[in-house]
């Protein structure tokens, strides 16, 4: 009798599948429009893609309409991560989906180090110690993943605040509700640890020279001038070589960090109306 109520179930699942096709065919078939469109601009956002992912997302939109799609933004620091984020957010609140997105920032989770820099005096004499901000140690992956695991439960968590002059991290500061879409962005967030819980694994590629020309403008504003500015940066030339540019090869999608946000939004919103318009038609 067991065997049988499997044997039913499975093959219920199979009918499901079948009666969807058309609905999973309409949608790979928008996605690549979005992409053909996207490969004709002259800044295109789009630098590679993995066709095989393209098909697994259309396949959860279809199946498993109820999830959540966490999408991580991987990329070195100052290679354009919070401003993908930032636009593709615009482009969720444009749809007529509640709840559409939530972010989680890989920034916010940095481990407190004010004791540290308070004892140090100041940032050129911390990094003098061999600290480093710019390694997987420096940031709490364990912490974030157990949230990033309660918002695709439907649960709410309270993410904590890192203020970047101070070093200071303020545990439970900012509620985050869950989401039809998680945006999780950060240097990490495609660390091994991590990558097993993601169904988007987005990499954000930007030139060196124009990474150096964002950071040490961004340096500016948290604290970091002169010889601590250089020596962060080389610090952090040197980590990203180690840990992050290596994770390129593992994502869905590689995404052209010098595109406008205004394209970034449009391009955002075209996948989501790809998915959405086809959904609304079941």
């Amino acid at each position: 009798m067991f065997g049988m109520n499997i044997d039913k179930i499975e093959n219920q699942n199979l009918q499901d599948i079948k009666n969807d096709m058309p609905f999973l065919a309409k949608i790979l078939e928008n996605i690549r429009e979005v992409i053909a469109y996207d490969k004709k601009q002259k800044q295109p956002l789009i630098l590679r893609i993995n066709e095989a992912f393209i098909f697994k997302i259309a396949r959860k939109a279809i199946l498993e309409q109820n999830s959540t799609f966490l999408m991580s933004i991987a990329g070195e620091s100052a290679s354009g991560k919070t401003t993908l984020v930032k636009n593709t957010a615009k482009a969720c609140i444009k749809t007529d989906t509640d709840n559409a997105y939530t972010v989680i920032c890989c920034d916010d989770y940095y481990k407190d180090a004010s004791k540290e820099l308070k004892d140090a005096g100041s940032y050129e004499e911390l990094f003098k110690t061999g600290f480093s901000f710019d390694t997987p140690d420096a940031i709490d992956l364990e912490l974030m993943k157990e949230h990033l695991v309660k918002l695709k439960r439907g649960e709410t968590i309270y993410s904590p605040f890192y203020d970047f002059v101070t070093c200071e991290s303020k545990k439970d500061s900012v509620i985050k509700k869950p989401a039809k879409i998680i945006l999780n962005e950060g240097l990490y967030v495609l660390n091994e640890c991590m990558r097993d819980i993601v169904d988007v694994k987005i990499y954000v590629y930007t030139p060196f020279e124009i990474i150096k020309e964002r950071w040490y403008a961004r340096a500016v504003t948290r604290g970091k001038i002169g010889k601590a500015a250089d020596m962060q940066f080389h610090d952090v030339n040197q980590t990203a070589f180690r840990y992050i540019r290596p994770t390129m090869e593992m994502a869905d999608i590689v995404i052209n960090g010098l595109t406008t946000q205004q394209y970034i939004e449009e391009i955002a919103l075209m996948f989501i109306d790809a998915i959405v318009k086809v959904l609304r038609t079941r």
